[in-house]
């Protein structure tokens, strides 16, 4: 069976570490279709739909984010004037679109020489799909997972920052801090270590685990597909970010996750011993509070 993304032999050697152009068979799939998605907006629960005016800054204030009074299914409906930016969250709760997903990373890791997406580590898979008005803007923001992102229709300009360094998001922004939100702060300069991927329908990008991006439409509106997934190696840096923000609000601030391996397995270490503890805690109240009603 053929892959539904096209992944090149010099972008494999390279994966999943930097970012990379890809090619894929899936805009001319029912499910991607304007049409299915409206029936998409209407099946899936409220809070799996999140939009705004897509009139934003690359640093939006979130205090100040432009409203869109219509309900989900309209704006997709009149998505090329709506003047919206919209996304679907985890359409895999859909069967017919876990089943897409999972068919899309099958074929990634068949092409890089494994059985099936679980054989290859690809777990945790999701699926996000965005529906956004001509020149409408996704602001500067990382995302806590590997992500192949496909563009199904229009214009969609890509913006893949360099951070290795963390000379332009520095490691404490980076930790996961309960109630922040994901935009970021943004400055013009850090286009000199950009990469712009330009997609048009066929076209995607791969986007690695926490390389901060940014995005806009072009004159015409857009749909647009990132699937996503968590290894092993990603799962436990995530952890180790959730522990360090927490010795930070603590006066101990970290260093990030990889620049001191033997204090990272220490801290794996003890947040895996105190989970079983706090789970057991956690269903004995649940238990409790079932009782009580």
């Amino acid at each position: 069976m053929a892959s539904l993304i096209s992944v090149s032999a010099q972008d494999r050697e390279t994966f999943p570490s930097v970012p990379f152009g890809i090619k894929h068979a899936l805009a001319d799939d029912p499910l991607l279709s304007l049409d299915r998605l409206i029936d998409l907006a209407a099946r899936l629960p409220r809070h799996s739909i999140e939009f705004n005016g897509g009139n934003v800054a690359i640093d939006q204030n979130p205090d100040t984010v432009p409203l869109v009074e219509m309900e989900p299914t309209e704006i997709v409906r009149r998505i090329r004037e709506a003047n919206a930016w919209m996304v679907l969250k985890r359409v895999e709760q859909v069967p017919a679109y876990a089943d897409l997903l999972k068919g899309i990373l099958d074929g990634v890791a068949r092409d890089i020489g494994h059985a099936d997406a679980a054989d290859a580590g690809f777990t945790n898979i999701e699926g996000f799909i965005f529906v956004s008005s001509p020149n409408a803007t996704t602001p500067f923001h990382v995302d806590p997972e590997d992500n192949f992102f496909v563009q199904i229709h229009g214009e969609k300009y890509f913006h893949i920052i360099d951070n290795r360094d963390g000379s332009i998001v520095p490691d404490a922004v980076m930790e996961f801090r309960p109630g922040a939100h994901r935009n970021l702060t943004y400055k013009p300069e850090f286009e000199d270590r950009a990469r712009v991927f330009t997609m048009n329908a066929g076209d995607g990008c791969f986007v690695p685990y926490h390389w901060p991006h940014w995005v806009r439409t072009g004159s015409s509106y857009s749909i647009s597909m990132a699937v996503t997934w968590k290894s092993t190696a990603v799962k436990r840096s995530n952890r180790l970010l959730a522990v360090n923000a927490m010795l930070r609000r603590y006066g101990l601030p970290q260093p990030a996750p990889g620049r001191r391996p033997t204090f990272d397995a220490v801290k794996i270490a003890a947040i895996t011993a105190l989970r079983a503890p706090l789970e057991e805690l956690r269903r004995l109240l649940s238990r409790g509070l079932s009782a009580a009603e």
